[in-house]
């Protein structure tokens, strides 16, 4: 479909950006979801985990090679087998209630079982997560009308435009919200399954 804000010259900035902008919350939010722990076992849930080394701290997907071979475990193989005792206190002090054991060579990450109340407090928590992220969508499209509303106020667009604009700028948060509320219901479902 195509929008009328690209077809207008005076406002086909503005579309890209506030697109972009949004675009960017919603990545951001399916970022959040993929570290959420789940009943299964994912590499993504120790993409927060971040290890002292040399100095820096770094992700610890960019020392490690990260696999899930089975639904209740993670293993971690380290290119450099000398920071294995700064992953192994990473991922207890990550606060994530993993228990790493280590055999000199790999780390293995058992992911316990997910308790009811557990799953019931990550759902809370997604659902916080995802009104945040709400919240900055409907701040973009804030941004977004306050910038309509000054063109329109210096005459570079007229009313009409600026409705059909605003019309169309609300179209783009609903649509995005959508989506969120989408991907949020699909992994509190995953969540809750035992």
């Amino acid at each position: 479909m195509a929008s009328y804000m690209d077809s207008n010259p005076a406002l086909k900035g503005l579309s890209g950006d506030l697109k972009r902008r949004m675009d960017q919350a919603v990545a951001t939010f399916q970022a959040s979801l993929a570290s959420t722990r789940t009943g299964r076992a994912s590499v993504h849930m120790l993409d927060q985990v971040k290890i002292d080394y040399y100095g820096t701290h770094t992700p610890i997907s960019q020392l490690a090679q990260l696999s899930a071979p089975e639904a209740q475990l993670i293993v971690i193989s380290p290119w450099d087998p000398t920071i294995l005792k700064e992953i192994e206190k990473a991922l207890q002090s990550a606060d994530l209630g993993l228990n790493p054991q280590s055999d000199g060579k790999i780390i293995r990450v058992p992911i316990p079982p997910m308790t009811e109340e557990r799953r019931r407090e990550v759902c809370k928590h997604l659902n916080k997560v995802l009104e945040e992220h709400r919240t900055a969508v409907r701040n973009v499209r804030r941004d977004g009308n306050e910038a309509l509303k000054k063109l329109a106020k210096e005459k570079k667009i007229s009313e009409d435009e600026e409705k059909r604009a605003l019309d169309e700028v609300q179209k783009m948060t609903d649509d995005e919200i959508r989506r969120m509320e989408e991907l949020s219901r699909r992994k509190e479902v995953e969540v809750m399954q035992v």
